[in-house]
């Protein structure tokens, strides 16, 4: 489009000044120039696409894939309609134009389009959102034509009947229309892929299949997500711990590991991670082996892993001696109380400051739980306020270290409240008043920090003692911590 203006534009320009006798080989030369320059632009812009369809085409297959059982069982189902389209056509079932991969990031969404190509045996294109919008105006709607029209080639030219053209981050160009004048180009754009989509620029043979990817469906124009545009909606989430298992089992079949690593452990501990997260966790802990220069990844290298994917490397941070005393108390007393609340769910404790860090106790859940009580929510307050309420035990104080556990403890409180489960029963959360909010949110944190209290008490010449172990050793895992809480709790009962 831009080549055509230019040309347009030169022309004219030089009929008018031949007319008028001004010599126009100075124009001739600059129109020249520009159209050149036109030309070589779009060129770098077809190798570059060029290079990402070659890259693309490397074989991902499903089984390549873990923890998306369900997901890849849906996407499969829907792409059964292109492996057997003469089954479906003696149905009278119309194609599906696109499939829409909705989820957090890092779950997968790409490797499954890239694996859907290969089921069923399909062109493959790929492109993100953002490649397609810049500040001149039509660039976009042009590179959405080039980017089907492309498919479409490379599809007869390979002899198959499908293309899949993939397009991440597609929240970029599928905002909702309507910004005003600042979104016209943004508006152009999803228009034209609106009118791919349609099938008035496309043919039935080859048949182009359009996969989408974002963690945005919200912001999403309606006009993308109604019947005959994107005719599903796969959920791509983060793993369970099963699928956990299976994304570790897939990412170290050619790592050596050791005996003594149990995965299924590790897959236990990592909750809430996703499938790159835990790539990140199997490259790190092959890293960390490297660097001691042993021949097999071991069990504490992976938990140093968990460690570094979670905080950050090792800081060169030097706390003064009294800090560190002062952090190894804070995290006994978030260990003790999550001990005490969930026996066996502390992982490993540290002082080590990582990222902005200065010591962390990482917990392992018994299960992946998506519904929690009211006990289990004021359990979790007390693990945020017992690194606070274990410094004031010990030095009579506090200090700045707890900001963000108060933060944590306030989030929960206020779930207590919205969600019915604090004194003040059901309630509207849109229309109750904040003040009243503010004052149930201060009574709960009040009465919690009371029972930390009442908790934290008994241990506190335990607390004393194993800190100082704690400062020169640095680091203590679950297991030293649970033998120590355990003895502990028989000291207390023999005393009573």
């Amino acid at each position: 489009m831009i080549r055509e203006a230019i040309l347009g534009i030169g022309i004219a320009v030089t009929v008018f000044c031949g007319y008028l006798g001004v010599n126009v080989l100075p124009f001739t030369l600059l129109i020249g120039l520009l159209f050149g320059i036109s030309v070589l632009v779009e060129k770098r812009g077809t190798v570059s696409a060029g290079h990402r369809e070659q890259a693309a085409s490397q074989q991902v297959e499903f089984d390549n894939i873990g923890g998306q059982e369900t997901a890849k069982r849906e996407l499969m189902e829907a792409l059964d309609f292109l492996r057997h389209r003469d089954k479906i056509r003696s149905l009278g079932i119309r194609p599906l134009k696109g499939i829409l991969l909705t989820g957090p990031p890092g779950t997968g969404k790409t490797l499954m389009a890239k694996a859907a190509a290969t089921y069923t045996d399909s062109v493959f294109v790929s492109a993100s959102g953002s490649e397609f919008v810049e500040m001149y105006v039509g660039v976009g709607a042009s590179r959405v034509r080039e980017l089907f029209k492309k498919a479409r080639y490379l599809a007869k030219k390979e002899g198959k009947d499908s293309a899949i053209v993939f397009i991440d981050e597609i929240d970029v160009i599928g905002g909702k229309r309507g910004g005003g004048q600042g979104h016209q180009e943004y508006d152009q754009t999803l228009n034209q892929l609106l009118t791919e989509m349609d099938g008035m620029q496309t043919t039935s043979n080859p048949l182009v299949l359009v996969i989408a990817a974002t963690n945005r469906v919200d912001i999403l124009d309606p006009a993308l997500l109604r019947p005959g545009r994107f005719d599903r909606q796969i959920k791509v989430d983060l793993p369970d711990k099963e699928g956990r298992l299976h994304i570790l089992r897939i990412q170290t079949r050619s790592k050596p590991i050791a005996d003594d690593v149990d995965l299924e452990m590790i897959a236990k501990e990592t909750y809430g991670f996703s499938g790159a997260q835990l790539e990140s966790l199997t490259n790190e802990a092959a890293i960390l082996a490297l660097r001691e220069d042993k021949t097999k990844i071991e069990t504490r290298h992976f938990r140093d892993a968990v460690d570094k994917v979670l905080l950050g490397e090792k800081t060169g941070k030097r706390p003064s001696p009294e800090e560190l005393h002062r952090v190894a108390v804070h995290e006994l007393g978030h260990a003790i109380a999550s001990e005490a609340v969930r026996p066996g769910s502390v992982a490993h404790i540290t002082i080590a400051p990582r990222g902005n860090a200065l010591g962390f106790v990482r917990q392992v859940p018994h299960h992946d739980a998506y519904l929690y009580t009211k006990d289990q929510l004021e359990g979790q307050m007390k693990v945020a306020l017992a690194g606070a309420v274990a410094e004031e035990l010990i030095f009579g104080n506090r200090s700045t270290g707890a900001s963000n556990d108060f933060q944590q403890a306030s989030n929960l409180a206020r779930t207590l409240v919205t969600c019915g489960l604090s004194g003040l029963g059901i309630v509207d959360a849109e229309n109750l008043q904040q003040s009243v909010l503010d004052e149930e949110i201060r009574r709960i944190l009040a009465e919690i920090e009371k029972r930390t209290q009442e908790l934290l008490s008994p241990y506190k010449t335990g607390i004393e003692q194993l800190s100082k172990r704690l400062v020169e050793e640095e680091s203590m895992s679950g297991e030293s911590f649970r033998e120590w809480f355990k003895q502990q709790q028989t000291g207390q009962l023999a005393l009573a």
